[in-house]
């Protein structure tokens, strides 16, 4: 297996990185977007609560949210010359009453290849 591309970082829930072995653990870290939706989603996602269905408005919100913090995780691994980040997580709360906090996380790490075992 030929090294890890310095640019790339590879990231994943489990704690392991089939391929690889976790040569240093570099801490702790996250990324944290705010978000309150829009009027205009404000105004179709009240209209759709009141007749049912999917909130398609909210949803494309708690997507993006979701895709900008682990952006920002990722930046904060890189920060701390990781090329992997471990055991990502997610955790979201409310603020306020219109406001949502989305919390990324993981522990960013070194990791190094698994030579390959070359047969006789």
């Amino acid at each position: 297996m030929d090294s890890i591309d310095p640019a790339r970082i590879i990231a994943t829930t489990t704690f392991t990185v089939e391929g690889y072995r976790i040569a240093e653990y570099l801490g702790i870290v996250r990324g944290v977007i705010v978000r309150a939706p829009t009027i205009s989603q404000s105004i179709f996602g009240g209209l759709k609560t009141v007749i049912g269905g999917q909130i398609q408005e909210y949803a494309s919100m708690c997507e993006l949210t979701r895709q900008d913090a682990t952006v920002q995780m990722m930046q904060h691994a890189r920060e701390l010359g990781a090329n992997g980040v471990v055991g990502i997580g997610y955790d979201a709360s409310e603020i306020g009453q219109s406001a949502t906090e989305v919390l990324c996380y993981g522990t960013a790490v070194r990791l190094e290849p698994v030579p390959r075992e070359t047969g006789a």
